[in-house]
């Protein structure tokens, strides 16, 4: 090999190294972009699959009291009542009051849940501790402070609480798993005691 082709093989791999180091910074951001998306993607067609089959046409529609922002005070919740067909059946039930809470208020500024969030599961113990199994996207894209957090969980919390009288506490997992915190304040390591709703009166 002649001198001057090995100066040309040097610098053509010289070229190379610095066109990767450009390039592949840009690429595995891409990939990463291409992969949040893709998650997303997959909560969203989760949820679009889970919600037709959470009420029949045969269920009576029931005013139903959901939890969103105020628009006094975004750091505190206001009731907003809709007719929804619910199910007697308590566990179906939680399901079909959460999945209409994640699926938001016609103002998303009153939003209190990220609209990725997804509800995986919900389970209804014995003693009446409901167990909500939640996306990754509630932890991730739940603005992190202990406002925003406290507001979330008291916007599922207070959703069950109107609606669902069988569930006497809440309990959130985080895709089956519990974690110390939401988004890094509001400790979940325990369970949410609910209020009974007040009798109606006759």
């Amino acid at each position: 090999m002649t001198p001057r082709w090995r100066v040309w093989i040097i610098a053509a791999l010289a070229s190379a190294v610095v066109v990767a180091a450009v390039y592949f910074p840009s690429l595995r951001n891409h990939v990463k972009q291409a992969a949040k998306i893709t998650q997303q993607t997959e909560e969203q067609a989760r949820r679009e699959l889970t919600l037709p089959f959470l009420s029949s046409s045969n269920e009576p529609r029931i005013k139903t009291k959901l939890f969103w922002a105020s628009h006094a005070d975004d750091e505190a919740l206001t009731p907003v009542t809709v007719e929804l067909p619910l199910s007697n059946d308590p566990v179906l039930r939680a399901k079909q009051v959460l999945n209409t809470l994640l699926a938001g208020p016609v103002d998303s500024e009153l939003r209190t849940l990220p609209p990725d969030a997804a509800l995986l599961e919900f389970y209804l113990l014995p003693d009446g501790t409901g167990i909500a199994d939640f996306s990754e996207a509630l932890a991730t894209s739940t603005p992190s402070g202990i406002a925003s957090e406290q507001l979330a969980v008291e916007s599922i919390a207070r959703t069950l609480e109107a609606n669902v009288p069988q569930v006497k506490c809440l309990k959130i997992l985080i895709h089956g798993q519990e974690v110390d915190t939401l988004a890094g304040h509001l400790d979940l390591t325990g369970t949410f005691a609910l209020s009974p709703a007040p009798a109606k009166k006759p």
